[in-house]
């Protein structure tokens, strides 16, 4: 049997090539599977990492994409949902106290110019945010103050919830039937942000900002399901803001890193898992575009996106309710970015003055937003509610760039299949399009203040990171027919695949994209549960 060559955790060498056997293999080394192996080597498995990039951490990547000192997060930039994981809220594996893990929440929150050249500014000293409301509607702020209130009443059920893998605690309804005001939010489960956006708010310009934060997960705010999005977006930011991790999004995943070699995990980089080697109908390993194969006593553990995982091994193994539900899993909008290098930060039009944010955005009309979302499932791009969203983090973390240097990110969607033809030929295009947004939200952004620039289609970003398929960074549709037990698919939804020795985690698993860590820490649940023992019993806490 052929197997890998490894060197104690780090790169893989290709001049020598030794036996390897570990307990558990995890394919995949986005920021969730390093949370299922951190555990697995806390409580004592040996286990290796594989992953196809150079470095891990996945969506969760800090890289010099344009200049040398010029540290951009290619993905992910705010880690404000995982701060209520215990992996970090109760400092589990001694992230913060041990690797020094540190973030930093920005004030302003988030500035948004409109259509019409109007602005609005959130900040964290909610009278402040109120006072911004009151430009537009009295009425809208004491409708936004009583959101709050109410997700402050309930967050904890649904967090809970998120951080519980399926079938290991109560569903979410059956909480929320113990819970006071249960049966209004069960009514919010299947409603859209938009249901709720359009109910609570009359100003136009209010439901314009709603409308920019609920989709910054790019699930369609007409979807049903999505009503919870207009309160834990703007509820989680109102409390924390963007909790940008200083030294860049990969700081979390370099800490996890740093614990697993701690607890002597091997860490093979530059190494795509290609398929599953099943023997007596268990998987015990996986196959390398090397060639080679890394062989798990205990089990193999999967980041794969789900579409891909299952071209890894025969269809028989899979079974034909499985790969149904696989080949009708939604993988979501697929997502377009562009970089830049600048020599200043974008200061953004605030009625007579400008105003500096780490996060900002073009907050188009509600009802263009909604025919955005529709267009890029239909192929097309419906350029008056183009979603953007510009990101500047160097403001608050000068570690990122040279001094006076800044990096400005621009995210969007766009269709998977050009509707030009050829991304190659049309992606600059129409990043320059959404560049010249932004020099109308910040016109001191002229051309002789940007140093460097790249943009990336949906297949760029799928070539740079094979998880995001058809270059979707959530790892699909969080609507109703794609949460919670129906995802990835009905009857598989607690972490095991249909391939005995094989379990799933990463964004196709509950509770789905995003930086929570939820998915990393519930599948660890499941595998220690399966081994005889818990997340508790392997910190010592009982």
């Amino acid at each position: 049997m052929l197997v890998a060559a490894i060197d104690c955790g780090a790169h893989r060498h290709e001049e020598s090539f030794v036996e390897q056997a570990a307990d558990f293999v995890i394919a995949g080394a986005g920021h969730n599977s390093l949370v299922t192996a951190a555990y697995l080597a806390k409580a004592g498995y040996s286990v290796v990492v594989l992953d196809a990039r150079d470095e891990v951490g996945g969506g969760a990547s800090t890289e010099e994409v344009l200049l040398p000192g010029y540290h951009f997060d290619t993905c992910s930039t705010g880690h404000t949902l995982i701060q209520a994981n215990p992996l970090l809220a109760d400092d589990e594996l001694g992230l913060y106290s041990e690797q020094g893990l540190t973030y930093v929440d920005p004030d302003p929150v988030a500035h948004v110019v409109f259509p019409d050249g109007e602005h609005f500014t959130m900040f964290l000293d909610l009278e402040q945010t109120l006072t911004e409301i009151r430009r537009f509607s009295t009425a809208d702020a004491a409708a936004y103050q009583r959101m709050l209130d109410e997700f402050e009443e309930i967050k904890s059920v649904y967090g809970a919830w998120r951080f519980t893998p399926v079938g290991y605690g109560p569903s979410l309804d059956e909480s929320l039937s113990r819970h006071p005001r249960g049966t209004l939010w069960m009514r919010r489960n299947v409603m859209s942000a938009w249901d709720v956006i359009s109910r609570e708010f009359e100003s136009r310009h209010v439901q314009a900002f709603m409308t920019w934060m609920a989709f910054q997960t790019a699930q369609p705010i007409d979807s049903p399901g999505s009503a919870y999005l207009a309160y834990s977006l703007v509820g989680g930011r109102q409390r924390r803001s963007w909790s940008i991790p200083i030294g860049g999004s990969a700081a979390l995943p370099r800490a996890i890193e740093s614990v697993l070699r701690s607890c002597g995990a091997t860490i093979v980089t530059n190494t795509r898992v290609t398929g599953l080697v099943v023997e007596a109908g268990r998987c015990v390993g996986v196959e390398t575009d090397q060639g080679e194969v890394f062989r798990a006593s205990r089990g193999v553990v999967s980041s794969i996106h789900v579409k891909s995982l299952v071209e890894m091994a025969p269809a028989g193994l899979w079974g034909d309710d499985f790969l149904y539900g696989v080949d009708t899993y939604d993988e979501g909008i697929s997502s377009f970015a562009s970089y830049y290098v600048t020599t200043e930060e974008p200061r953004y039009l605030a009625g007579d003055t400008t105003r500096s944010a780490v996060s900002a955005g073009w907050a188009a009309w509600p009802e263009d937003v909604i025919e955005f979302a529709r267009g890029v499932r239909q192929g097309r791009i419906h350029e008056p509610g183009t979603f953007l969203l510009f990101a500047t983090p160097t403001l608050v973390d000068r570690s990122r760039a040279p001094e006076g240097g800044h990096t400005v990110k621009i995210l969007s969607m766009a269709p998977y299949e050009c509707p030009n033809g050829d991304w190659d030929g049309y992606k600059d295009e129409l990043a320059a399009s959404h560049l010249d947004i932004l020099r109308q939200c910040a016109p001191n952004l002229t051309e002789s203040t940007i140093l460097a620039s790249k943009a990336k289609s949906p297949l760029d970003i799928e070539a740079a990171n094979p998880h995001m398929w058809h270059g979707t960074i959530h790892g699909g549709d969080r609507g109703l027919k794609n949460s919670w037990s129906q995802r990835p698919v009905p009857g598989w939804a607690q972490h095991r695949m249909p391939i005995p020795g094989l379990y799933q985690t990463g964004a196709t698993t509950h509770p789905g994209g995003s930086i929570t860590g939820a998915p990393g820490r519930n599948a660890a649940i499941v595998i220690l549960d399966d081994l005889g023992t818990t997340i508790p019993a392997v910190l010592g806490d009982t």
